[in-house]
């Protein structure tokens, strides 16, 4: 079997069908509660994890796969007739992941490049299907990989938390440690920038947040790939029956935010990614 293979991390929250359909290959981060460990995507699901968060005394913390965790993703690759492999990894800036995905695809037989997404969550996973889709189409490596190094600058990840606690203890709040002193009934929209998390706005309610956020997509003008990442959020249809005014609503991909992501933000976050226009 020619062609290219994707890889990826678990913070993408990619949804199993387009995983499986584009045959993208995910190594898994892992997650503590206090002492008891879990593989995310294989011992946890998003749901099992959130039901966890709501039983659970202890905030979770999340740990990066080692380096050989990605060598062995690669191999098999390699094994299974691939010519060549393209990785999107979370950002560095956040996470000991792509590191160890690049020390991964040291002294192999098969070329690999690895990308740094400088982005979380489904901002990265939308970067991971159009780098599957144009190997689906038979591009080559450096067409493949180029393909998703375009993306990198033109992916924005926008996302309204309904809580600051995990935020705060995960210690990923980054220059949006200025919300921390925020009136509770504050909802905070948070941005993906430079890697990092920064902070994009506040606003007084939840309805106002939604709709700040469905305002940010409208003013992108013309986008692709637009996503909507799922933290558990209970008005999930709303806001897509919000989106759907914008763009195919058949066409949105919806990602659930798994333990990776959702160790940071908490339950009821919901979001926005895409492709700004070149």
């Amino acid at each position: 079997m020619a062609g290219i293979k994707l890889v990826t991390d678990s913070a993408c929250d990619l949804p199993q069908n387009l995983v499986d359909e584009l045959a993208v290959d995910i190594v898994p981060l892992s997650i503590r509660f206090g002492a008891e460990e879990f593989i995310d995507r294989r011992d946890l699901t998003p749901d099992q994890f959130w039901s966890r968060c709501s039983a659970s005394a202890v905030l979770p913390e999340t740990a990066a796969p080692s380096p050989g965790a990605f060598k062995a993703a690669f191999q098999k690759a390699a094994e299974e007739g691939f010519t060549g492999v393209v990785c999107v990894s979370l950002s560095s800036a956040l996470s000991a992941t792509h590191q160890a995905a690049v020390k991964g695809a040291e002294d192999l037989d098969i070329p690999v490049r690895v990308i740094d997404s400088t982005s979380i969550t489904l901002g990265q996973g939308i970067m991971v299907l159009a780098g599957a889709r144009a190997a689906a189409a038979g591009k080559s490596l450096e067409d493949v990989a180029g393909t998703v190094e375009d993306l990198v600058p033109r992916t924005r990840v926008f996302g309204a938390l309904d809580t600051l606690e995990y935020l705060k203890k995960g210690g990923r709040i980054g220059s949006a440690r200025a919300l921390l002193g925020s009136v509770l009934s504050v909802k905070p929209i948070l941005r993906i920038q430079d890697g990092a998390v920064a902070e994009e706005s506040k606003q007084r309610t939840r309805g106002r947040a939604l709709a700040y956020l469905v305002d940010k997509v409208k003013e992108a003008g013309t986008i692709e790939n637009l996503g909507v990442l799922n933290g558990a959020a209970p008005d999930l249809e709303a806001f897509l029956d919000m989106l759907g005014a914008l763009y195919p609503r058949e066409e949105i991909v919806v990602g659930d935010i798994g333990p990776v992501i959702g160790s940071h933000c908490g339950p009821g976050t919901i979001g926005v990614t895409y492709h700004t226009a070149v």
